[in-house]
């Protein structure tokens, strides 16, 4: 696949957690971190907010469900938030570039001010907007029968108990795309911009993660927060990343941050709960997560190595990990839940 070369591998965890606590070996699982970063995606690659491998054929998909209106709020067209962020980008790098230079230049500036006032609310289906894309070839996942493909949408409007995004998923054969639809309706406004996903390209890295510590067992729990089980441990391994052997488990290794697949779910607003299928029951896992970031300050240990070749200037979004100018609820993550024993049953959204 193609790549953006700009995201490199997380550093190497400060120890195997599992050779310390032999009991976390059997709970291990792999997730596949997607490392999105700006660039160009076609349809034919796996991505996020990029083109989708939609036939021709196929209606697009709208939501006419009502939609969570806030009186003051305004909302913008796509091409205002691409127009907003074009200029931003350009102002931080003429600034990077020169310090003495303007902060805003008089279109910028005009730019600013006609955004700033916003577009009439609309009330009609919306079409949906693509989120993600992901290709089996390039990024772990499960599929069903048949599906190599996966296909993430979501409505760019909060709904009636549910302050984030609606998402849709479809799932599809590549090779029976025979012809692609050349363009895809886009909705006249989004509720908010960062509901607008930032065309990005993938670097996937495959990790291990463990359970949150919320889903081990209280012996286990009560064995990880001893400090003298860690006695063992170099302090200079991770003393850098944590004020306690809790801490430094929930943040650094137990699961990663930022958009993945797979893994471990990852609590937080919440304790955990049971998310069985609609269908047939079966305890869903984690499919799809959709973050505001890719990284925070507790968790050091997982922020990747870009590569030092690479001589793009930093793009948007880029100092605090937020490259696909999504945000969550504040800063959290949407977590798709599928079924592992159809993934085609509906699946489950949580917020955490």
């Amino acid at each position: 696949m193609r790549r953006f070369r700009g995201a490199g591998r997380a550093r190497q965890r400060p120890f195997d957690i599992a050779t310390l606590f032999p009991q976390l070996a059997p709970l291990a699982r792999t997730s596949t971190r997607l490392h999105p970063r700006p660039g160009s995606p076609t349809v034919h690659d796996s991505s996020v907010g990029g083109p989708l491998l939609w036939p021709a054929g196929e209606p697009w998909p709208y939501c006419d469900e009502p939609h969570d209106r806030q009186a003051s709020q305004t909302v913008h067209s796509p091409d205002d938030v691409r127009l907003l962020r074009h200029d931003l980008a350009a102002a931080e790098e003429r600034l990077r570039l020169d310090p003495e230079a303007p902060e805003v230049t008089p279109e910028e500036r005009e730019n600013w001010e006609r955004i700033k006032v916003g577009r009439p609310w609309f009330d009609g289906p919306i079409p949906l907007l693509p989120v993600a894309q992901l290709y089996a070839r390039d990024v772990a996942f499960p599929c069903p029968p048949e599906a190599d493909l996966l296909q993430v949408l979501w409505c760019p409007f909060d709904h009636a108990e549910r302050a984030h995004p609606t998402t849709a998923l479809f799932w599809r054969s590549a090779a029976t795309v025979t012809e692609v639809l050349d363009a895809r309706p886009e909705p006249p406004v989004v509720q908010s911009q960062w509901y607008l996903p930032e065309p990005c390209l993938l670097s996937p890295e495959q990790v291990t993660e463990y359970p949150n510590p919320s889903e081990l067992p209280k012996e286990l729990r009560a064995q990880l927060e001893d400090m003298s089980r860690w006695a063992s441990i170099d302090p200079a391994l991770y003393s850098d990343y944590a004020y306690d052997p809790g801490e430094l488990y929930l943040n650094n290794l137990c699961h990663a941050p930022g958009w993945k697949t797979g893994g471990w779910t990852c609590w937080g607003l919440s304790d955990p709960v049971e998310r069985p299928c609609p269908d047939c029951a079966t305890d869903e896992v984690p499919l799809l997560t959709i973050a505001s970031s890719e990284w925070d300050s507790g968790s050091k240990t997982w922020v990747a190595e870009e590569e030092p070749t690479n001589p793009a200037p930093p793009p948007l979004g880029a100092r605090d990990g937020n490259f696909t100018q999504i945000d969550i609820v504040g800063g959290y993550n949407l977590q798709l839940h599928a079924c592992p024993a159809d993934p085609s049953h509906p699946h489950i959204e949580l917020v955490q």
